[in-house]
Protein backbone atom coordinates (compact mmCIF):
# COMPACT_ATOMS: atom_id res chain seq x y z
CA UNK A 1 0.00 0.00 0.00
CA UNK A 2 2.69 2.16 0.80
CA UNK A 3 4.58 2.18 -2.48
CA UNK A 4 1.40 2.45 -4.46
CA UNK A 5 1.09 5.77 -2.75
CA UNK A 6 4.44 6.97 -2.98
CA UNK A 7 4.19 5.87 -6.56
CA UNK A 8 1.03 7.84 -7.37
CA UNK A 9 2.98 10.94 -5.36
CA UNK A 10 6.23 10.67 -7.76
CA UNK A 11 3.87 10.69 -10.99
CA UNK A 12 1.57 13.36 -9.37
CA UNK A 13 4.41 15.36 -8.95
CA UNK A 14 5.82 14.88 -13.03
CA UNK A 15 2.16 15.65 -13.75
CA UNK A 16 2.18 18.64 -11.55
CA UNK A 17 4.50 20.76 -13.69
CA UNK A 18 2.10 20.25 -16.49
CA UNK A 19 -0.83 21.08 -14.25
CA UNK A 20 0.84 24.61 -13.60
CA UNK A 21 1.02 25.44 -17.23
CA UNK A 22 -2.90 24.14 -18.09
CA UNK A 23 -3.04 26.58 -14.59
CA UNK A 24 -1.41 29.33 -16.33
CA UNK A 25 -3.79 29.46 -19.23
CA UNK A 26 -6.95 28.45 -18.32
CA UNK A 27 -7.28 31.03 -14.36
CA UNK A 28 -4.47 33.35 -15.56
CA UNK A 29 -5.01 34.13 -19.39
CA UNK A 30 -8.73 32.65 -18.89
CA UNK A 31 -7.95 30.98 -21.95
CA UNK A 32 -8.95 27.09 -22.24
CA UNK A 33 -5.68 26.20 -24.12
CA UNK A 34 -5.58 22.89 -26.13
CA UNK A 35 -2.71 22.99 -27.90
CA UNK A 36 -0.91 21.31 -24.52
CA UNK A 37 -2.41 17.81 -25.77
CA UNK A 38 0.06 18.58 -28.40
CA UNK A 39 3.28 19.94 -26.63
CA UNK A 40 2.78 17.29 -23.69
CA UNK A 41 3.89 14.15 -26.65
CA UNK A 42 6.07 17.14 -28.34
CA UNK A 43 8.81 17.42 -25.29
CA UNK A 44 7.83 13.75 -24.56
CA UNK A 45 9.17 13.10 -28.32
CA UNK A 46 12.20 15.31 -28.50
CA UNK A 47 13.45 13.66 -24.95
CA UNK A 48 13.28 10.53 -26.13
CA UNK A 49 14.73 11.09 -29.94
CA UNK A 50 17.41 12.77 -28.00
CA UNK A 51 18.40 10.32 -25.31
CA UNK A 52 17.76 7.63 -27.93
CA UNK A 53 20.56 9.15 -30.00
CA UNK A 54 23.27 9.27 -27.08
CA UNK A 55 22.52 13.27 -26.00
CA UNK A 56 22.47 13.91 -22.27
CA UNK A 57 18.76 13.54 -20.50
CA UNK A 58 19.00 17.00 -18.86
CA UNK A 59 20.05 18.52 -22.45
CA UNK A 60 17.36 16.52 -24.11
CA UNK A 61 14.95 18.42 -21.36
CA UNK A 62 16.06 21.29 -21.88
CA UNK A 63 15.06 20.94 -25.67
CA UNK A 64 12.02 19.55 -24.39
CA UNK A 65 11.33 23.10 -22.74
CA UNK A 66 12.35 24.96 -25.91
CA UNK A 67 10.08 22.99 -28.21
CA UNK A 68 7.14 23.84 -25.86
CA UNK A 69 8.04 27.42 -26.00
CA UNK A 70 7.61 27.23 -29.84
CA UNK A 71 4.20 25.35 -29.74
CA UNK A 72 2.51 27.88 -27.41
CA UNK A 73 4.31 30.49 -29.38
CA UNK A 74 2.08 28.93 -32.60
CA UNK A 75 -1.08 28.95 -30.59
CA UNK A 76 -0.46 32.59 -29.72
CA UNK A 77 0.74 33.87 -33.08
CA UNK A 78 -2.21 32.17 -34.39
CA UNK A 79 -4.50 33.49 -31.92
CA UNK A 80 -3.15 36.95 -32.16
CA UNK A 81 -1.64 37.73 -35.27
CA UNK A 82 -4.14 35.72 -37.50
CA UNK A 83 -7.59 36.55 -35.08
CA UNK A 84 -8.46 32.89 -34.62
CA UNK A 85 -10.22 31.92 -31.72
CA UNK A 86 -8.52 31.00 -28.69
CA UNK A 87 -9.93 27.29 -28.52
CA UNK A 88 -9.62 27.15 -32.39
CA UNK A 89 -5.95 27.96 -32.24
CA UNK A 90 -5.20 25.66 -29.83
CA UNK A 91 -6.90 22.73 -31.70
CA UNK A 92 -5.25 23.59 -35.11
CA UNK A 93 -1.66 23.25 -32.91
CA UNK A 94 -3.10 20.21 -31.54
CA UNK A 95 -3.33 18.53 -34.80
CA UNK A 96 -0.26 19.90 -36.38
CA UNK A 97 1.95 18.43 -33.42
CA UNK A 98 0.67 15.10 -34.51
CA UNK A 99 2.27 14.52 -37.54
CA UNK A 100 5.66 16.85 -36.04
CA UNK A 101 5.74 13.96 -33.45
CA UNK A 102 5.88 12.02 -36.05
CA UNK A 103 8.54 13.45 -37.72
CA UNK A 104 10.13 13.86 -34.43
CA UNK A 105 10.52 10.34 -33.52
CA UNK A 106 10.21 8.60 -36.90
CA UNK A 107 7.75 6.26 -35.78
CA UNK A 108 4.59 6.47 -33.08
CA UNK A 109 6.63 4.99 -29.87
CA UNK A 110 10.08 5.66 -29.37
CA UNK A 111 11.49 2.81 -26.37
CA UNK A 112 13.89 4.27 -23.55
CA UNK A 113 15.45 1.30 -22.14
CA UNK A 114 18.51 0.84 -20.66
CA UNK A 115 19.51 4.67 -21.30
CA UNK A 116 20.19 7.08 -19.04
CA UNK A 117 17.73 9.54 -18.03
CA UNK A 118 17.57 12.17 -14.97
CA UNK A 119 16.24 9.50 -12.50
CA UNK A 120 19.52 7.16 -13.53
CA UNK A 121 21.99 9.12 -11.13
CA UNK A 122 19.80 8.53 -7.96
CA UNK A 123 19.35 5.02 -8.77
CA UNK A 124 23.02 4.69 -9.15
CA UNK A 125 23.69 5.72 -5.59
CA UNK A 126 21.21 3.13 -4.29
CA UNK A 127 17.33 5.21 -4.28
CA UNK A 128 14.59 3.05 -5.99
CA UNK A 129 12.99 3.93 -9.07
CA UNK A 130 10.05 5.45 -6.81
CA UNK A 131 12.15 7.40 -4.01
CA UNK A 132 14.05 8.70 -7.45
CA UNK A 133 11.42 9.73 -9.39
CA UNK A 134 10.09 11.31 -6.11
CA UNK A 135 13.15 12.77 -5.51
CA UNK A 136 13.48 14.71 -8.67
CA UNK A 137 9.85 14.98 -9.23
CA UNK A 138 9.51 17.43 -5.89
CA UNK A 139 12.90 19.37 -7.12
CA UNK A 140 11.41 20.34 -10.38
CA UNK A 141 8.52 20.74 -8.99
CA UNK A 142 9.64 23.31 -6.56
CA UNK A 143 12.18 24.91 -8.89
CA UNK A 144 9.24 25.64 -11.11
CA UNK A 145 6.27 27.08 -8.39
CA UNK A 146 9.37 29.21 -7.04
CA UNK A 147 10.61 30.65 -10.70
CA UNK A 148 6.41 31.19 -12.04
CA UNK A 149 5.93 32.59 -8.44
CA UNK A 150 8.64 35.61 -8.53
CA UNK A 151 8.17 36.07 -12.52
CA UNK A 152 4.39 36.86 -11.90
CA UNK A 153 5.12 38.95 -9.06
CA UNK A 154 7.38 40.96 -11.49
CA UNK A 155 5.77 44.25 -13.24
CA UNK A 156 5.67 41.57 -16.61
CA UNK A 157 4.63 38.91 -14.66
CA UNK A 158 1.84 41.66 -13.46
CA UNK A 159 0.89 42.79 -17.04
CA UNK A 160 0.38 39.25 -18.18
CA UNK A 161 -1.95 38.61 -14.85
CA UNK A 162 -3.76 41.86 -15.47
CA UNK A 163 -4.41 40.84 -19.52
CA UNK A 164 -5.93 37.66 -18.34
CA UNK A 165 -8.21 39.57 -15.79
CA UNK A 166 -9.63 42.36 -17.96
CA UNK A 167 -7.75 42.85 -21.19
CA UNK A 168 -9.63 46.42 -21.73
CA UNK A 169 -8.44 47.95 -18.71
CA UNK A 170 -4.82 46.73 -19.68
CA UNK A 171 -5.10 47.85 -22.94
CA UNK A 172 -5.97 51.09 -21.38
CA UNK A 173 -2.60 50.72 -19.20
CA UNK A 174 -0.48 50.86 -21.92
CA UNK A 175 -0.04 47.16 -22.09
CA UNK A 176 0.55 45.25 -25.51
CA UNK A 177 -2.25 42.65 -24.56
CA UNK A 178 -1.27 40.19 -27.35
CA UNK A 179 2.32 39.84 -26.42
CA UNK A 180 0.93 39.24 -22.81
CA UNK A 181 -1.09 36.21 -24.19
CA UNK A 182 1.50 34.80 -26.17
CA UNK A 183 4.01 35.24 -24.14
CA UNK A 184 1.74 33.26 -21.43
CA UNK A 185 0.59 30.70 -24.07
CA UNK A 186 4.60 30.50 -24.31
CA UNK A 187 5.43 30.00 -20.83
CA UNK A 188 2.20 27.54 -20.24
CA UNK A 189 3.44 24.88 -23.14
CA UNK A 190 7.02 25.11 -22.26
CA UNK A 191 6.28 23.54 -19.12
CA UNK A 192 4.02 20.90 -20.66
CA UNK A 193 6.85 20.32 -22.92
CA UNK A 194 9.47 19.43 -20.21
CA UNK A 195 6.69 17.72 -18.11
CA UNK A 196 6.12 15.39 -21.27
CA UNK A 197 10.31 14.79 -21.21
CA UNK A 198 10.11 14.39 -17.78
CA UNK A 199 6.87 11.51 -17.83
CA UNK A 200 8.63 10.05 -20.95
CA UNK A 201 11.64 9.30 -19.05
CA UNK A 202 9.60 7.88 -16.19
CA UNK A 203 7.60 5.53 -17.89
CA UNK A 204 10.31 4.25 -19.98
CA UNK A 205 8.38 5.65 -24.02
CA UNK A 206 7.52 8.15 -25.71
CA UNK A 207 4.24 7.98 -27.48
CA UNK A 208 2.57 10.05 -30.17
CA UNK A 209 -1.25 9.04 -28.39
CA UNK A 210 0.19 10.03 -24.40
CA UNK A 211 -1.14 13.90 -24.94
CA UNK A 212 -4.44 12.57 -25.51
CA UNK A 213 -6.99 14.06 -22.99
CA UNK A 214 -4.05 15.22 -20.71
CA UNK A 215 -5.89 18.75 -21.06
CA UNK A 216 -8.53 16.80 -18.82
CA UNK A 217 -6.12 15.37 -16.33
CA UNK A 218 -4.59 18.96 -16.16
CA UNK A 219 -8.42 20.38 -15.35
CA UNK A 220 -9.16 17.46 -12.76
CA UNK A 221 -5.89 17.87 -11.31
CA UNK A 222 -6.16 21.56 -11.12
CA UNK A 223 -9.97 21.90 -9.53
CA UNK A 224 -9.48 19.08 -7.27
CA UNK A 225 -6.56 20.99 -5.86
CA UNK A 226 -8.99 24.23 -5.25
CA UNK A 227 -12.21 22.24 -4.17
CA UNK A 228 -10.12 20.97 -1.60
CA UNK A 229 -7.08 23.30 -1.07
CA UNK A 230 -8.43 26.27 -1.60
CA UNK A 231 -7.16 29.38 -4.09
CA UNK A 232 -7.48 32.40 -2.06
CA UNK A 233 -3.95 34.14 -3.40
CA UNK A 234 -1.46 33.11 -6.05
CA UNK A 235 1.12 31.51 -3.83
CA UNK A 236 -2.28 29.21 -2.40
CA UNK A 237 -3.27 28.58 -6.25
CA UNK A 238 0.20 27.29 -6.82
CA UNK A 239 0.19 25.30 -3.79
CA UNK A 240 -3.08 23.69 -4.27
CA UNK A 241 -2.42 23.37 -8.38
CA UNK A 242 0.84 21.06 -6.87
CA UNK A 243 -1.19 19.09 -4.41
CA UNK A 244 -4.18 18.40 -6.83
CA UNK A 245 -1.98 16.65 -9.11
CA UNK A 246 -0.95 14.75 -6.72
CA UNK A 247 -4.33 13.99 -4.88
CA UNK A 248 -5.49 12.92 -8.15
CA UNK A 249 -2.98 10.51 -8.70
CA UNK A 250 -3.55 9.30 -5.36
CA UNK A 251 -7.51 8.70 -6.31
CA UNK A 252 -6.39 7.38 -9.51
CA UNK A 253 -4.48 4.80 -7.81
CA UNK A 254 -6.93 3.22 -5.47
CA UNK A 255 -9.54 3.77 -8.16
CA UNK A 256 -7.39 1.06 -10.34
CA UNK A 257 -6.49 -0.86 -7.25
CA UNK A 258 -10.42 -1.31 -6.34
CA UNK A 259 -10.82 -2.38 -9.64
CA UNK A 260 -11.43 -0.05 -12.38
CA UNK A 261 -9.68 -0.71 -15.52
CA UNK A 262 -7.31 1.31 -17.30
CA UNK A 263 -9.74 1.89 -20.49
CA UNK A 264 -12.74 3.62 -17.86
CA UNK A 265 -10.00 6.08 -16.57
CA UNK A 266 -10.62 9.33 -19.14
CA UNK A 267 -15.06 8.61 -17.90
CA UNK A 268 -13.69 8.79 -14.38
CA UNK A 269 -11.76 12.04 -15.00
CA UNK A 270 -14.27 13.28 -17.04
CA UNK A 271 -17.09 12.66 -14.48
CA UNK A 272 -14.58 13.91 -11.63
CA UNK A 273 -14.25 17.28 -13.53
CA UNK A 274 -17.84 17.34 -13.88
CA UNK A 275 -18.74 16.83 -10.33
CA UNK A 276 -15.72 19.24 -9.13
CA UNK A 277 -17.44 21.77 -11.64
CA UNK A 278 -21.04 21.80 -10.03
CA UNK A 279 -20.34 21.59 -6.47
CA UNK A 280 -19.63 25.77 -6.52
CA UNK A 281 -23.07 26.14 -8.10
CA UNK A 282 -24.68 23.81 -5.33
CA UNK A 283 -23.22 25.05 -3.05
CA UNK A 284 -23.93 28.34 -4.12
CA UNK A 285 -27.27 27.14 -4.36
CA UNK A 286 -27.54 25.62 -0.57
CA UNK A 287 -26.69 28.98 0.43
CA UNK A 288 -29.81 31.10 -1.29
CA UNK A 289 -32.22 28.54 0.10
CA UNK A 290 -30.60 28.98 3.77
CA UNK A 291 -31.38 32.63 3.55
CA UNK A 292 -34.60 32.59 1.96
CA UNK A 293 -34.92 30.38 4.90
CA UNK A 294 -33.77 32.63 7.33
CA UNK A 295 -35.78 35.44 5.88
CA UNK A 296 -39.11 33.07 5.30
CA UNK A 297 -38.80 32.90 9.21
CA UNK A 298 -38.55 36.62 10.32
CA UNK A 299 -41.25 37.32 8.46
CA UNK A 300 -42.87 34.43 9.85
CA UNK A 301 -41.75 35.67 13.65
Amino acid sequence: MIEIILSAVALGLLWAVMVIGVYLTYRILNIADLSVEGTLPLGAAVAARMIAGGSDPWTATLCALLAGLLGGLITGLLHTVCRIPALLSGILTMLAMWSINLRVMGRSNTPLLRVETVYSLLERLGLSKTMATLTVGFLFVLFVALIIYWFFGTELGAAIRATGSNPNMARAQGIDTNNMIILGLMISNGLVGMAGALIAQYQGFADVQMGIGCIVIGLASLIIGEVLFGARSFKNSLISVILGAVAYRIIIAFVLKAGLTPNDLKLFTAITVAICLVLPMFKGYLNTVKKSAGISGKEEA
